[in-house]
C-alpha cells in the first residue's frame, strides 16, 4: 500500500511540473501574440504527422534490434516481434508513469522469452547510458555548429538554478546540491554494509549483480560496430523527425539540420523531466529557437504540434502491441 502511494505520489509530482510547464508556457506569449500562436496552429502542415511517424518508427524498430544485440553475449536471443512489442508497450507505460515502462519491458520479456528480469535490468542500464552519451554527442554537435546559441541558453537555465535573488551565483546552493549527493552516497554505502542480512539489501544485491552483467555484456558484444551504427541510426532518425517537425509550421520551416540538433538536444531534457514530456518538451524546444530568433509562441506552437506527433505515434504503435502481444504467442505456442 506505502509502495504504491509513493508512486502515485511520484506520478502526481511530474505530472504537476508537466502542467505547470504548459501553464507558464501559455503565460509567455503576450496578450497581442495569441493570433500568432493559434495561426501557427492553424495553418500547419498536419500531413508531416506520416514522414514523422515512418522516421520515429523506424527508430523504434531499430532500437529493438540493437536492445537484442545486448541480450546476446548472455545466452539470450528473443524474438524480434517479442522485444519489439515490449519496447513499444514501455514507451506507452512511461506515458502514464514515469520509468514504469522500463520494468514492463523487462517484465514481457522475462514471462514470454523466459529471459531473468534482473540481467535485462542490466541491458536497460546500458542502453540508458549509450543514450546519454548520444545525447552528450547531440549537444557536443548543438555547441560546434551553434555555439553562440546553445552556450548562450546552457548558461542562461545554469545561472537560474544556482543564481541568489540579486542575480549572482550562490555559492551555498552548490555547496547543498553536493552536500546532497555525498549524503545519499554515504547512506548508501552504511546501508548495505549494516543491513546486508535483509532480504531487502540482498534482493538488491542481486539486481545490481545482474545490471553489472548486463553492462559488462557491452565488452562482450560480438557485434559491436552493428550496436554502434544503430545508436548513430536512432539519434540520426531524431534528428531528422526534428527537422521535418520544424517545416510543419510557419516561422520555423526554413530552419535547418543545425537548428534541429539544438532543438532535439534541449527538447530531449523535457522527454526526461515528465512524463512523455509534456509541457517540458516545447517549453524547451521553444527556449532555445527563440535564441535562433523565432518568437517563443511560433517555437511553442511547433514544440506543442511535435510533441503531439509524438505521442499520438506511441499511443497507436504501443496499443497495437499490446493487442499483439499476446495473440502473436499463442499462435507461436501452437
Amino acid at each position: 500500500m506505502k509502495k504504491r502511494l509513493i508512486s502515485v505520489l511520484k506520478y502526481l509530482l511530474f505530472i504537476g511540473i508537466g502542467v505547470f510547464l504548459v501553464w507558464w508556457s501559455l503565460h509567455q506569449i503576450p496578450s497581442n501574440k495569441w493570433g500568432e500562436f493559434k495561426n501557427s496552429l492553424r495553418t500547419a502542415k498536419y500531413a508531416l504527422i506520416v514522414p514523422v511517424l515512418v522516421i520515429l518508427s523506424l527508430s523504434h524498430i531499430i532500437r529493438a534490434l540493437r536492445w537484442r544485440i545486448l541480450m546476446q553475449p548472455m545466452g539470450y536471443t528473443p524474438s524480434f516481434p517479442n522485444t519489439f512489442f515490449a519496447v513499444m508497450i514501455g514507451y506507452l507505460a512511461n506515458l502514464a508513469v514515469p520509468r514504469l515502462g522500463e520494468v514492463l519491458k523487462c517484465t514481457i520479456l522475462s514471462k514470454y522469452e523466459k529471459v531473468p528480469a534482473e540481467k535485462l535490468v542490466g541491458t536497460i542500464v546500458a542502453e540508458r547510458a549509450f543514450d546519454v552519451i548520444s545525447l552528450g554527442i547531440i549537444f557536443l554537435l548543438a555547441f560546434v555548429f551553434q555555439f553562440e546559441v546553445v552556450g548562450e541558453y546552457g548558461m542562461q537555465l545554469f545561472k537560474e538554478l544556482f543564481q541568489n535573488k540579486s542575480g549572482h551565483f550562490s555559492i551555498n546552493k552548490i555547496l547543498i546540491a553536493v552536500g546532497i549527493l555525498a549524503a545519499c552516497f554515504v547512506a548508501l554505502k552504511v546501508w548495505f554494509y549494516q543491513f546486508s542480512h535483509l532480504r531487502i539489501v540482498i534482493l538488491f544485491k542481486k539486481i545490481l549483480r545482474g545490471i553489472w552483467e548486463g553492462l559488462s555484456s557491452v565488452n562482450k558484444l560480438q557485434q559491436k560496430s552493428l550496436f554502434i551504427f544503430y545508436s548513430a541510426a536512432i539519434w540520426g532518425l531524431y534528428i531528422l523527425g526534428t527537422w521535418v517537425g520544424l517545416s510543419a509550421t510557419q516561422g520555423t520551416a526554413h530552419l535547418g539540420i543545425q537548428e534541429a540538433i539544438s532543438a532535439l538536444a534541449f527538447a530531449s531534457i523535457g522527454m526526461i523531466i515528465t512524463p512523455g514530456g509534456i509541457g517540458a518538451y516545447a517549453f524547451f524546444m521553444a527556449k532555445v529557437l527563440e535564441k535562433n530568433d523565432i518568437p517563443f509562441e511560433i517555437g511553442f506552437a511547433n514544440g506543442t504540434l511535435q510533441w503531439f506527433a509524438q505521442f499520438i505515434i506511441v499511443l497507436i504503435i504501443g496499443t497495437i502491441c499490446v493487442v499483439l502481444l499476446p495473440i502473436y504467442n499463442k499462435s507461436n505456442k501452437q
